[in-house]
């Protein structure tokens, strides 16, 4: 069965390239509205043309997920231009690079402020408008593979992507009354602009090549029929999971 989101709006921060853009197409194509929230305005506009191709509203709403003051102007926005918000996915983040000994507190802190307090801001305000719609949803956080295994060149990434978990799990728990499902995605190597350098570097790639089983990296594609199944309506046994979404990296 097909997922139909036919009359729903969704949320995607970071919806303008990569994952984001795969989950944003992916609920579009299954029918729903979509509010892109993200800083860079021409990859924001190019997103939107494509989404809008697949015959659904789209919007650009410009927004700093670390801000608290921009989530809740881009939830009142999108509340004006589209009516309400019944999927949000958080995908948002930012990545670093550096071991432990040699981290600044001002690093681990930028991090921290996209990928944990970002996520938090934007499941927060969306929770509260679809509580007050009064007819549940659905929400997804985007974490990685670097929250189950070591990564040692980038700590504070792999703790804010795992501190997410904690965040999804009590998030199932605490909404469930509301008919609000929350689960997390655990990507493993995507073709992203985060991760171009890594797939450009010819011996990195060709060693987690090799270590994924199915043998090449994701593309933003590869998420938009996940997309459709975490955010449909009628799944809705299916909560405080995650789902990981890795050709097999992290069982081989």
């Amino acid at each position: 069965m097909s997922a139909d989101l036919s009359g729903q709006v969704a949320v995607v921060t970071g919806g303008n390239g990569g994952i984001g853009l795969g989950f944003a197409e992916g609920v579009a194509a299954a029918g729903a509205d979509v509010a892109i929230w993200a800083r860079n305005a021409s990859k924001s506009a190019d997103a939107v043309e494509r989404l809008s191709g697949l015959g659904v509203r789209a919007e650009a709403i410009a927004c700093d997920v670390a801000d608290e003051s921009s989530v809740a102007a881009a939830v009142a926005d999108t509340v004006e231009r589209l009516g309400r918000i019944d999927i949000c996915v958080a995908n948002a983040g930012t990545s670093g690079l550096g071991q432990l000994q040699d981290l600044t507190l001002d690093e681990w802190r930028r991090v921290m402020a996209v990928n944990v307090d970002g996520a938090f801001l934007t499941l927060r305000d969306c929770a509260r408008q679809m509580i007050a719609q009064g007819d549940g949803g659905a929400m997804v956080a985007i974490s990685s593979t670097s929250a189950v295994h070591g990564a040692p060149a980038n700590p504070h990434y792999a703790t804010s992507k795992t501190a997410l978990l904690g965040l999804v799990r009590s998030s199932a728990v605490g909404l469930a009354r509301h008919g609000i499902r929350v689960n997390a995605v655990l990507p493993g190597w995507t073709r992203t602009e985060m991760a171009e350098g890594g797939y450009q570097n010819e011996q990195f790639r060709e060693v987690t090549t090799k270590r994924t089983p199915v043998r090449r990296w994701a593309t933003g594609d590869d998420y938009r029929s996940l997309s459709a199944y975490l955010c449909d309506r009628s799944i809705d046994f299916h909560t405080g999971d995650t789902v990981t979404f890795d050709g097999g990296y992290t069982v081989f």
